[in-house]
């Protein structure tokens, strides 16, 4: 999907979802990963932050907004 896409990653443990998320990125599509503050387990956004792989680092309460306004532009 490329360009296309956007993806989220959220709360969760390990780093598989990481690891998708920076092959979106780099194919040019546009992600989010959840903050710390409102995540009950921090893993994997926390492993995608590191790995550049998120775009937008936001609260949970803003994920649907940003990715709403991220895919219109």
């Amino acid at each position: 999907m490329g360009s296309n896409a956007v993806g989220v990653i959220m709360t969760g443990m390990g780093n598989d979802g990481a690891h998708g998320s920076l092959e979106m990125r780099d194919s040019g599509a546009l992600t989010i990963a959840q903050d710390e503050a409102s995540c009950v387990v921090f893993g994997i956004p926390k492993e995608a932050i590191a790995r550049n792989a998120a775009e937008a680092v936001v609260p949970l309460r803003r994920i649907a907004e940003t990715a709403l306004k991220m895919a219109s532009n």
